[in-house]
């Protein structure tokens, strides 16, 4: 059955205002709700960046049945992995089978700033992430734990609140060998559109396909979700004047992954006209033609669409969007 989610963008509006739009959100037909964890947001002017282990609280408790969870926070560097393990058996705990645990290996904006580290290269930060979910899982299912990693110890660990069955951890992927990890190790597989149809079928999904074969699963329940920059409005010129508060997005990995202030990283996204700023979204004013132009990530698998809105007015993009786009997609897809 295809899932049909709403992101929450934290970099962008303040904690309380979020929790509303994400409750409206359930009550527009969303079927679920993720939000990223930053440290500094993407841009310094009208930031923000609450913390998103304090805020999934919040958001459990106001809603009543969406999947909730992180997409994505970095259990290696700012937390400890007993620590991710910890707030995440809590809130499985406290809302059972509407949690999951969404991870990657980080950006150098949110763990820099935080830490006063070096930011260490991929093979580093990958072995770091494989090396904390084993340790969280085995939080999560063992007690009086003693863990000797290369990277993470624990002594006589125990988890004291967590769920009856462990939460489901998603892998973010924008490669072939954290994909092929995704498939492997993972509950699930993220990644984000707009980034060329070769990049998804040529590397990321037969490299989730191939770590499914290599764990011994046929793919049955799971989910490979997709986070759909979408920008849409009856206004086709505003439509496209909303993607500029997400420019960032459209810089290449060489042009951001290395920035750790904020005030850079929107220095260089306020620079890119606003047809770059565009070129990552699907942006459209006709519902009919939207839905044509979400169909190809369908079609290539995807099964959990969590849309994000680039715009200010979210409760606009809600409504609208429930109102107009959720039920066609609904009906064509199932």
């Amino acid at each position: 059955m295809l899932k049909l989610g709403y992101k929450a963008s934290a970099e962008q509006f303040a904690p309380g205002k979020l929790l509303d739009y994400s409750t409206l959100a359930e009550d527009s037909g969303f079927d679920s709700v993720f939000v990223s964890d930053h440290f500094q947001p993407w841009k310094h002017t009208d930031g923000h960046a609450p913390s998103a282990l304090v805020w999934l609280g919040a958001l459990g408790a106001r809603t009543r049945r969406v999947v909730i969870g992180t997409s994505v926070l970095t259990p290696t560097f700012r937390y400890h992995p007993s620590v991710v393990a910890q707030a995440f058996g809590t809130l499985g705990a406290m809302f059972p089978g509407r949690v999951i645990l969404g991870i990657g290996t980080g950006e150098s904006l949110n763990e820099v700033p935080a830490t006063g580290m070096d930011w260490p290269d991929f093979k580093e930060r990958f072995a770091r992430l494989r090396e904390a979910v084993s340790l969280i899982r085995r939080l999560w299912t063992e007690e009086r734990l003693s863990f000797e990693g290369q990277y993470y110890r624990t002594r006589d660990a125990t988890i004291y609140d967590r769920p009856a069955t462990p939460v489901p951890i998603y892998v973010a992927a924008a490669g072939a060998l954290v994909a092929k990890y995704a498939g492997r190790q993972g509950d699930g597989f993220i990644c984000t559109s707009g980034k060329g149809t070769a990049l998804y079928t040529e590397t990321l999904l037969p490299n989730v396909a191939d770590g499914l074969t290599a764990s011994g699963r046929d793919g049955a329940g799971y989910d490979r979700m997709i986070e759909m920059k979408v920008s849409f409005d009856t206004d086709h010129a505003r439509a496209m004047e909303d993607t500029r508060h997400w420019a960032a997005l459209a810089l290449s990995p060489e042009e951001k992954t290395s920035v750790h202030n904020p005030m850079e990283m929107e220095r260089l996204s306020a620079a890119l006209p606003v047809e770059r700023a565009a070129s990552r979204w699907i942006v459209s004013t006709d519902p009919d033609e939207h839905v044509e132009k979400i169909r190809p990530y369908v079609e290539l698998g995807f099964n959990h669409l969590v849309f994000h809105a680039p715009g200010p007015d979210q409760a606009r993009f809600l409504k609208l969007y429930g109102a107009e786009v959720l039920p066609r997609l609904r009906k064509r897809f199932g």
